[in-house]
């Protein structure tokens, strides 16, 4: 009887650990840092596919990859002299009265936009860099609120197209301010692109209200639900004054982009 009682507690240990082996495997990820949040994914990628000027979106582990030329779909004085000419120049017609054109035309880029489809706050804000710090849904970059050395936007302001946009010297062109030819398509409460931090950046009107600086934290944001967020999410809303898009650097923490 000993000897059967030795025998059933070896197996018993057996089985025990061959279950906890078991158990570990089924639910303990090789490395959590490489799993999504599954159910978001179907999601996210619908909601990144509002980017319309994008020729590819897609989900690449925790992040949405968007790529994009940064043309814009609109007409403007920037495509004067280019390939496209023929079909989308068309000449100042807005109301600024010193309106300059700038030297600068457009050009095609090769943007690859990587950005958090699970956006979470930072611990620590980084600086948005000059250069793109953003995608708008027709595809061309959102660019902080100071034109080059870190300058604020008094004079550059006076080369923005009739859709508030303009090429710098490599020929890229950007929004640094509410994209006009967006909010007039899609409304001035809409949906219009995301930061690289993944958190999305909506037009200047709310609840039919004019969104300013005051109703905004250091960031340019707040947080609620809206249309493609039910259960609410913190987000960005342009304004007609300085910081324009975004404040005091991203809100969470950044993806990248490539040029």
């Amino acid at each position: 009887m000993k000897k059967l009682g030795k025998t059933t507690s070896v197996v018993a240990l057996l089985l025990t650990i061959v279950f906890i082996a078991c158990t570990k495997n089924e639910t303990t990820p090789a490395d959590d840092s490489t799993i999504t949040n599954t159910s978001n994914v179907s999601t996210s990628l619908e909601i990144f596919k509002k980017i319309y000027g994008a020729s590819e979106v897609y989900i690449e582990g925790n992040y949405a990859i968007i790529k994009t030329n940064g043309l814009p779909d609109h007409k403007t004085p920037y495509y004067k002299d280019t390939q496209w000419a023929g079909t989308q120049y068309e000449a100042y017609n807005g109301t600024n009265n010193k309106f300059a054109l700038n030297p600068n035309r457009i050009s095609s880029q090769s943007l690859v936009f990587k950005i958090p489809i699970n956006p979470v706050k930072a611990s620590k804000s980084s600086a948005t860099p000059l250069g793109p710090i953003g995608v708008s849904l027709n595809g061309v970059p959102f660019f902080n609120q100071y034109a080059a050395m870190n300058a604020p936007l008094t004079n550059e302001v006076n080369g923005f197209d009739q859709y508030n946009g303009h090429p710098q010297q490599q020929g890229q062109y950007h929004y640094h301010i509410e994209p006009t030819y967006l909010t007039t398509k899609k409304g001035k409460d809409a949906l219009l692109g995301f930061l690289l931090d993944g958190f999305p950046v909506y037009g200047p009107l709310e609840k039919g209200k004019s969104v300013t600086n005051s109703d905004l934290d250091g960031y340019h944001g707040h947080s609620h639900a809206t249309t493609e967020y039910p259960d609410g999410i913190y987000h960005y809303h342009i304004t007609d004054a300085d910081p324009y898009i975004n404040g005091n650097g991203f809100y969470g923490t950044t993806g990248t982009v490539s040029k």
